[in-house]
C-alpha cells in the first residue's frame, strides 16, 4: 500500500505543476499577447455588433494594418478607451462625404458594409490628413464618434492589431 500511496501522490504532484505552468502561461498569454475585448457600442455595425468579442493582439501594428478598408484599434484621444474603427486614409490623403458617399483624393470609394440609406445628407470635409496619422470612421456613420469629430489619430495611438 506504502507504494501506491507515493504513486498517487506523485501524480498529484505532476497535476499540481501542470495546472499551475498552464495558469502561467494563460496569464502570461493574455497579459502580453492576446486581449479579449467586448465591444461596448454598436458605431460599427454592421460589421461589428454590440456586445461581439474581439482578440487584440497586443504587439506593435504592421504597416498593412493601417490600409484603407482594415479595421483598427486605437486609443481615442477624447476619452483614452480603447476604440474600433475602420481605416479611412493615411498622412496626405484628402477626406471628403458628399451626401453620405465617402471621397478619398477625389475618388469615391466603395463601401458595401455601410448603409448609407441611414446617413443620406450627410457631409464632411475635405480634410487632409496630416502625415504620420490615420483618417477613421465608424460603419454606422449615423452614430459613430469618429474623425470627423475627434480628427486624424496620431499612429502611435494605434497599439494593437486585430486577430
Amino acid at each position: 500500500m506504502t507504494v501506491g500511496h507515493r504513486g498517487a501522490s506523485a501524480t498529484r504532484a505532476r497535476v499540481t505543476v501542470a495546472v499551475i505552468v498552464t495558469l502561467t502561461l494563460l496569464l502570461g498569454l493574455r497579459l502580453w499577447v492576446v486581449e479579449p475585448l467586448v465591444v461596448s457600442s454598436n458605431s460599427m455595425e454592421p460589421t461589428v455588433l454590440r456586445g461581439s468579442i474581439i482578440f487584440l493582439l497586443k504587439t506593435a501594428p504592421t504597416a498593412d494594418a493601417f490600409t484603407p478598408g482594415r479595421l483598427a484599434v486605437f486609443q481615442n484621444p477624447k476619452d483614452g478607451h480603447t476604440t474600433i474603427k475602420r481605416v479611412i486614409a493615411v498622412g496626405g490623403q484628402r477626406v471628403d462625404i458628399r451626401d453620405a458617399i465617402l471621397y478619398v483624393d477625389g475618388v469615391r470609394v466603395s463601401e458595401p458594409f455601410v448603409d448609407h440609406s441611414r446617413i443620406d445628407g450627410t457631409y464632411f470635409g475635405p480634410v487632409t490628413v496630416p502625415a504620420g496619422h490615420v483618417f477613421v470612421l465608424g460603419d454606422n456613420r449615423a452614430v459613430s464618434i469618429d474623425s470627423r469629430e475627434f480628427g486624424a489619430i496620431p499612429l502611435e495611438n494605434f497599439d494593437a492589431s486585430l486577430l
